[in-house]
């Protein structure tokens, strides 16, 4: 239990998570948490013990809960052992089991416990290449990430490179101007390679700190696609050598089990290095975020939990399982 407690209590004074984020989180999972724990309440209903029926209907409700088949079974795995080393197990006490041990399963992925928006002291600029299908929430997320990484401190600058849709130029350029960041941009049809290159020229000259490119979002099985995005981060490298410091893939988490297609899809295509998880707040598949975090050795970064362009956060999987489970 000790482990628990330092997660849940030391953990967060050593990641600043703020009271504000705390609120916006909790907020942002109230349909997540209200459709589990009816689930969940229906499933241990008159039984007062953790036996192998209740751990069936478990397996049910974190399924239908968008946890994921794999990401359950392991949940389950760890839930039975408990059972067997405990001897008995109370179906009061499900709920802080199913905190723990899911805050145990993810503390041995590979993502961040900041909570703060920061970039590596040796990667100037960081160079941040986002890419997901259309609808996810891609523009809006980047939109939201300019902001908090201005807010941060950081000087950012925006690249449209994705010159296949107007819709996605004009949105972009919406963003950046309620922001105040600068955006670099060429008309619709342009080659986004091109787009990429002005936009990393122009930030090296602003010595700015932070690059987020747009790209085009169609449909994630198109390989065009996919080669284009090589394209980009081969162009990008000739004025910064690291770039891209970042491939972000923008996840819709109101689509479930869609959102764990695409990341096959992306990921098996492109060197995708970290993940955003978006539309939170309107959705109860927020289960979705366990699942991902769990199955793909690509940490989640960020998660959307509200449409306010504070809404954006960082991942934090303690604070993340602790809103939950509370």
């Amino acid at each position: 239990m000790n482990f628990f407690k330092k997660i849940f209590s030391s953990e967060k004074k050593e990641t600043t998570f703020t009271e504000e984020a705390k609120q916006s989180l909790d907020k942002g999972l109230e349909k997540s948490k209200s459709s589990f724990f009816a689930k969940l309440t229906k499933a241990v209903a008159g039984k007062s013990k953790v036996d192998d029926e209740v751990l069936d209907n478990l397996e049910e409700v974190l399924i239908s809960s968008d946890v994921g088949v794999n990401t359950t079974l392991k949940i389950i795995q760890r839930i039975e052992k408990r059972v067997a080393q405990d001897k008995y197990l109370g179906t009061d006490e499900l709920n802080l089991i199913l905190r723990e041990e899911i805050a145990g399963l993810l503390s041995e992925t590979n993502t961040d416990d900041s909570s703060l928006f920061s970039i590596p002291v040796d990667k100037k600029p960081y160079v941040i290449m986002v890419v997901g299908v259309n609808g996810v929430g891609k523009t809006t997320t980047i939109g939201k990430l300019a902001n908090q990484f201005k807010n941060a401190g950081y000087s950012v600058v925006l690249g449209a490179a994705d010159t296949f849709r107007a819709a996605a130029i004009d949105q972009l350029q919406i963003w950046a101007d309620r922001v105040g960041v600068p955006i670099v941009k060429q008309q619709m049809g342009s080659d986004p390679a091109s787009v990429a290159f002005d936009t990393l020229q122009s930030a090296v000259a602003q010595n700015a700190d932070v690059v987020i490119i747009d790209t085009a979002g169609r449909l994630h099985n198109k390989v065009g696609l996919m080669n284009e995005l090589s394209k980009v981060k081969k162009v990008m490298q000739k004025v910064v050598e690291h770039a891209p410091s970042d491939v972000l893939l923008v996840l819709d988490g109101s689509t479930g089990q869609n959102a764990f297609e695409q990341a096959k899809q992306f990921t098996a295509a492109t060197e995708v290095t970290c993940l955003a998880v978006t539309k939170l707040d309107g959705t109860a598949k927020g289960g979705v975020v366990i699942g991902i975090s769990d199955q793909f050795q690509i940490p989640v970064k960020y998660i959307g939990v509200g449409e306010g362009i504070n809404d954006l956060q960082v991942f934090n999987k303690f604070e993340f399982v602790d809103s939950f489970f509370n």
